[in-house]
C-alpha cells in the first residue's frame, strides 16, 4: 500500500462513481459532496437509490451534473472504474448494509476507495484483478517522527483553518483560497488532512489515524515538504470546543502558522451533534487560539484574515449577506461564505 503523503492509486483518468446510499442530500454524505464541489476527475454517477433518475446538482444545489443511478451496474454501465464511498457514518464503521455492494463492485471489477477507519483491503486483496486496487485513505504513513517545531523558521505565510464546530467548512474554505491563489499565479501548497481532502487532492495526512505522539510530526513533515511555496494553505480539523476534537493541538503545533481564518456557520449558537454545549463569542475564541500559538511568546502570534461564514442553509444571497455583515460587525473582521462570494476579502491580509 502506497504512503498516504503520496498521490497514491487514482490516476487522473480514474473515472469515479461515489457511494452515498441514503447520503445524497445529507450531512454524511459530505466526502461525496466534497467530490462533487472540488474533485479533478470525472464524476461518472452517484448511487442512491433514494434519488436514482435525478441529477446530483439538482439534490445538492451543487452545481455539477452527475447522474444519480440505483445500482453498482448501472454506474458501471456508465464507464465507472472507481467507486468512492461518499459516506462518513459516525464512528468511520462499514455499515453491515453496504456489504453487499462493495462485494459486487469488487466482483465486478471496480476499484475502491475507502476514507473510513475500517480498512477494507485486508478483506478483498486476494480478490483483485490486475490494475483493480483498494485505496484505505486513513491509514498511518510510515518514517513519522515527532514534530519539532520546524516550521517556524520558515518564510513563508501558512494558513490554519480553525473551526467553531466539526463538518463547518474548513476544507471548503481551504479550497476555495487555493483555487483564487492559483489563478492569481500565488505559488499555493494546500495541505490536506482529512480523508475528503486527500482524496481530492491526491496528497495529504488523515490526521486522526495517526498515534498522538506522530500527531505534530505528520503535519509538520507535510508542511516542510512545502516549504517552497509562498502561502501554505493547511486544512483544519475539528474544533477546540468540541469534546471529541483531538486534531487542533497538532495541526497549530505542526505548521506553526502565520496566519488563521476562523470558519463558522450561520446563525449556530451550540455544537451542532452535542447542543447543551453553546459556543463561546467568537472574539473570545480567536484570543484562545492566538494565546495557544504564542504560549506567553515562545511563538509568534498568528493574525486572524478574517471569518469564512458558511451559508449554504441561507436561502436567499441578501441574508447570506446580512449574517456576513453581522459577524463582521462583531469580530471586526472581514467576513464573507468564499462559495458564494469568493475568497477575495479573506486574502488581503496576505
Amino acid at each position: 500500500m502506497p504512503p498516504a503523503t503520496e498521490l497514491a492509486l487514482l490516476s487522473p483518468h480514474a473515472k469515479i462513481a461515489i457511494y452515498m446510499r441514503g447520503a445524497v442530500g445529507e450531512l454524511a454524505g459530505k466526502m461525496g459532496h466534497g467530490l462533487l464541489r472540488y474533485s479533478p476527475h470525472q464524476l461518472v454517477a452517484v448511487i442512491d437509490p433514494a434519488f436514482a433518475g435525478k441529477d446530483a446538482k439538482d439534490v445538492t444545489g451543487i452545481p455539477r451534473s452527475v447522474p444519480i443511478v440505483a445500482t453498482v451496474e448501472e454506474s458501471l454501465a456508465l464507464g465507472a472504474d472507481v467507486m468512492v464511498l461518499g459516506i462518513a457514518p459516525p464512528g468511520g464503521l462499514i455499515p453491515e448494509s453496504w456489504r453487499v455492494d462493495l462485494d459486487r463492485a469488487v466482483d465486478l471489477g471496480l476499484s475502491l476507495v475507502n476514507g473510513l477507519h475500517e480498512r477494507l483491503l485486508p478483506g478483498y486483496a486476494a480478490k483483485l484483478r490486475p490494475g483493480q486496487f483498494v485505496w484505505d485513505i486513513r491509514v498511518e504513513p510510515e518514517g513519522l517522527v515527532p514534530g519539532t517545531g520546524a516550521a517556524r523558521h520558515l518564510t513563508n505565510k501558512r494558513v490554519l483553518f480553525v473551526g467553531t464546530d466539526m463538518a463547518i467548512g474548513k476544507m471548503t474554505a481551504g479550497l476555495e483560497m487555493f483555487a483564487e491563489l492559483n489563478r492569481r499565479g500565488v505559488k499555493t501548497a494546500f495541505v490536506a488532512t482529512g480523508q475528503i481532502g486527500i482524496t481530492i487532492m491526491g496528497s495529504g495526512v488523515p490526521l486522526d489515524a495517526i498515534r498522538v505522539d506522530f500527531a505534530a510530526g505528520s503535519i509538520e513533515r507535510e508542511v516542510m515538504r512545502a516549504a517552497d511555496a509562498e502561502v501554505v494553505l493547511v486544512e483544519g480539523q475539528g474544533s477546540l470546543i468540541h469534546p471529541a476534537s483531538t486534531g487542533p493541538l497538532p495541526l497549530l503545533r505542526g505548521s506553526m502558522p502565520t496566519h488563521f481564518v476562523l470558519c463558522h456557520r450561520a446563525g449556530q449558537r451550540t455544537l451542532a451533534r452535542i447542543q447543551e454545549i453553546a459556543l463561546p463569542p467568537l472574539t473570545e475564541l480567536m484570543r484562545l487560539w492566538q494565546t495557544l500559538a504564542s504560549v506567553g511568546g515562545t511563538y509568534a502570534t498568528p493574525t486572524f484574515l478574517g471569518v469564512a461564514l458558511n451559508t449554504f442553509h441561507v436561502a436567499s444571497d441578501e441574508d447570506a449577506r446580512a449574517a456576513c455583515a453581522e459577524i463582521e460587525a462583531e469580530t471586526g473582521l472581514p467576513t464573507v461564505d468564499p462559495v458564494r462570494h469568493g475568497p477575495d476579502r479573506l486574502l488581503a491580509g496576505l
